[in-house]
């Protein structure tokens, strides 16, 4: 026996309807890549969008055409999110720190019809174009005293003569609405197709009080690029229950981070570790306090103990969460039980340093080397394999199969789970350290570096040793002022890890070579240290 509901289709221009209805007067704020700051409403956006929608279509785009983007957090490339899948195309986010060549493959290999990009990125697009096979027109996010020279579209030029009157179409709800390709550390990046329904799904599972726990009248910040993973499907999520989107476009530093929080009056912020790492060194040098901010949400890598801490000062509760591109992202959210958020801070830090609990419809499980499930202890670890509604089935032009035999998505990561459901990451599968027949964490070990007061980032690699098979090299970049030795940080480290996992050396550097996503980039670093040899 069949139910007897309506089969209305998930589509993301349902959230945007939903948001006019109810919540027209909410704001979005924009600091634009000119300058100045841009304000309006949701029902304002919602003109502008159809005006774009129309202005899409007089250009030529058609059902499933692919439209490549390449800008800032703003309020031009929101309106690109809900037009673009509004009207059946793909808008296909482009991750500018890929560099050069991987932003051609991705370009040429989404097929991307059409380009939009922000004036930021006009000579990177220019650098671009003779190598792009696919794109038929440009168009610059800007208005026409502020373009520059090319012959691109001016975005504002567009949209300006175009109805911001819609009949929005209605289609399958697994029809393709956006397109990211992954950050290619280990060849290609590799595409991810979202459909309408999976990111609609993610939406209301994001939202929800045990994941992200946001409410009508907050206010948010991603700091988290638009063009990474959707900005961790904000965009849709926040028009679903009505915040106010504070969208900080080129400026990412401490102080102009800072500016947008407090005069914003901005409540929540999602963004990755070295966002957070930033934004604390500000406060600490200024010595300036967040008036507002209450929750930040934080993800892409391991979360160390040091930023937690360290933002509790402020009455800033940061907490972690973890997905990945395939995931749409959110896996899961790190959103503590009364019985542990009642904990004091040095008793609740060890259940804040995990990943956190799944998502609804978020399966996940733990094998081993041969695909043995492993128990879900807090002890047995093993690679992290995911499955659910808004989880990849398959690469775009996949080559080989995406899914393990019986289903299920092998995230590369190492993973411990708790009886619970708490997931603990504990390392990347290609960055675990094996010594002497152990499995040594890279992660634990760079979380606990973060604690010296000395130490501005860290990243650890394992090198050879003829005894031990490898042993860790910790890599620091010291924190302006402060010039710790080798030595004191090993001795730091002393009563914080394990023996075993002592680094054998500790080596400085200027930089660490971090990725398109803010992760610290492990085979760059393995690169420049590949004929290190340890201190006998």
């Amino acid at each position: 026996m069949m139910g007897l509901m309506m089969d209305r289709p998930l589509l993301t221009t349902e959230i945007l309807k939903h948001a006019v209805r109810n919540y027209r007067n909410t704001e979005i704020v924009t600091r634009t890549v000119e300058g100045p700051i841009h304000r309006y409403t949701v029902a304002d956006s919602s003109k502008r969008i159809a005006q774009l929608a129309n202005a899409l279509i007089d250009m030529g785009v058609k059902p499933g055409d692919r439209i490549g983007v390449i800008g800032w957090n703003t309020h031009r490339q929101f309106e690109l999110y809900y037009a673009i899948g509004g009207i059946g195309a793909v808008l296909h986010t482009v991750n500018p720190r890929l560099g050069p060549e991987n932003a051609a493959f991705v370009i040429n290999h989404a097929e991307d019809s059409f380009l939009f990009y922000d004036i930021t990125f006009a000579p990177l697009v220019a650098a671009l174009k003779p190598a792009l096979k696919t794109v038929k027109e440009y168009c610059v996010m800007t208005d026409s005293d502020n373009a520059p020279e090319g012959g691109a579209h001016v975005y504002e030029e567009v949209i300006a003569p175009a109805s911001n009157q819609f009949e929005w179409p209605e289609f399958d709800e697994n029809t393709a609405v956006a397109m990211c390709y992954t950050s290619g550390t280990t060849g290609d990046p590799k595409g991810v197709v979202y459909s309408h329904r999976a990111l609609v799904l993610q939406a209301f599972g994001s939202v929800l009080p045990t994941a992200l726990g946001v409410d009508e009248g907050d206010s948010i910040l991603p700091v988290v690029p638009m063009f990474h993973v959707n900005a961790w499907n904000t965009p849709y999520s926040s028009l679903m229950v009505g915040l106010k989107q504070v969208f900080p476009g080129p400026r990412l530093d401490g102080e102009g981070l800072y500016e947008m929080l407090e005069n914003e009056k901005v409540t929540y912020s999602v963004g990755v570790p070295t966002v957070w790492l930033g934004l604390l060194q500000y406060l600490e040098k200024t010595r300036k306090t967040l008036t507002h901010l209450k929750t930040g949400l934080s993800g892409g890598s391991a979360l160390p103990e040091a930023l937690i801490r360290g933002f509790e000062k402020y009455d800033v509760h940061l907490r972690q969460g973890w997905g990945m591109t395939e995931m749409s992202p959110i896996g899961t959210v790190n959103s503590l039980p009364p019985h542990l958020k009642k904990l004091p801070l040095d008793e609740r830090i060890p259940y804040e340093l995990k990943a956190g609990r799944a998502l609804p419809f978020v399966d996940m499980r733990i094998v081993d080397a041969a695909g043995k499930q492993l128990p879900h202890d807090g002890v047995s670890d093993g690679h992290l394999q995911v499955r659910g509604p808004w989880i990849i089935g398959e690469y775009y032009k996949a080559e080989g199969e995406t899914l393990t035999n019986d289903g299920w998505f092998d995230t590369g990561d190492v993973a411990i789970i708790d009886e619970e459901g708490f997931m603990q990451i504990t390392d990347r599968s290609k960055d675990v350290i094996k010594t002497g027949g152990e499995w040594v964490s890279s992660i634990d070990i760079e979380n606990a570096a973060l604690m010296h007061p000395g130490i501005a980032q860290a990243g650890v690699i394992g090198v050879h040793h003829p005894k031990w098979q490898e042993r860790p090299l910790l890599i620091v970049v010291k924190k302006e002022g402060h010039d710790p030795s080798p030595e004191e940080i090993k001795d730091f480290l002393k009563d914080k890890i394990d023996k075993i996992a002592w680094p054998d050396a500790v080596e400085f550097v200027d930089e660490i070579p971090l990725g398109a996503t803010g992760k610290v980039l492990k085979t760059e670093l393995r690169k420049i240290f590949k004929d290190y040899k340890l201190p006998a």
